[in-house]
């Protein structure tokens, strides 16, 4: 599985933001799709998750409420819509794809990973 994350860019505290993520190269159908991120000098963190048959999700705590990973069929491509964007939120962003019976929270348990897409969140 490829994966091709776009999207990001600089916003304002309070702003929206959508990130893509496309998947080529197999079928999403027995997979889960991931979205990570990684600020400035900290650890990478588990942000949102989507099990692409049966459509099951998990979001982190600090996400909750603000961000969605909806998701379209036909494109193969799975997005994170970011609402009401914090300067916390500031950070490279990552999308990955798991065999769906691993760990969602743990990246180490992402077979496939996309290229990083940065979000800058100003005050």
């Amino acid at each position: 599985v490829q994966l091709q994350a776009s999207g990001g860019g600089l916003v304002q505290a309070g702003d929206s933001l959508r990130l893509s993520c496309a998947a080529s190269g197999r079928t999403l159908r027995n997979y889960r799709m991931g979205w990570f991120r990684q600020a400035p000098g900290k650890e990478r963190e588990f942000v949102a998750a989507l099990t692409w048959i049966g459509s099951g999700t998990y979001y982190a705590d600090s996400v909750k409420g603000r961000f969605t990973i909806p998701r379209d069929n036909v494109k193969n491509t799975a997005y994170l819509q970011m609402n009401r964007l914090r300067p916390e939120d500031t950070a490279v962003y990552y999308c990955a794809a798991q065999v769906i019976g691993t760990d969602a929270l743990r990246g180490d348990a992402y077979t496939y990973w996309g290229q990083g897409t940065l979000v800058t969140v100003s005050s």
